[in-house]
């Protein structure tokens, strides 16, 4: 099977930007490819697996999806499966990225 590297959210680049401006480390993963998570974060200590996805994209694996998006989401959902630690968290704005590292709070 050929490989050919994920297109990139046109949201991550923001979602990143923030990130870094609260202080994390961003290492990108969306060109590895095969299901993995788009980036590694790391704050205070802690490591987190996000997940970028378009503002109106559903993320709901077990539909029938049609095209390129069935492709990813099944080697989304088989990486998942094999991934032995903790999930990674689906984010589709900055303030949701900072949110689960927990550089923000929760709006109520």
């Amino acid at each position: 099977m050929r490989y050919y590297p994920r297109k990139v959210d046109a949201n991550q680049a923001k979602i990143v930007a923030a990130l870094r401006a609260a202080g994390c480390s961003v290492q990108l993963l969306h060109a590895v490819g095969q299901g993995c998570p788009d980036l590694l974060v790391g704050v205070q200590g802690e490591n987190w697996l996000l997940e970028v996805k378009a503002p109106r994209a559903q993320v709901d694996y077990g539909a029938t999806v049609k095209g390129d998006h069935a492709v990813t989401a099944a080697r989304q959902s088989e990486w998942a499966r094999r991934w032995r630690g903790a999930p990674p968290l689906i984010v589709r704005t900055p303030h949701e990225a900072l949110e689960v590292v927990g550089k923000v709070r929760s709006e109520p």
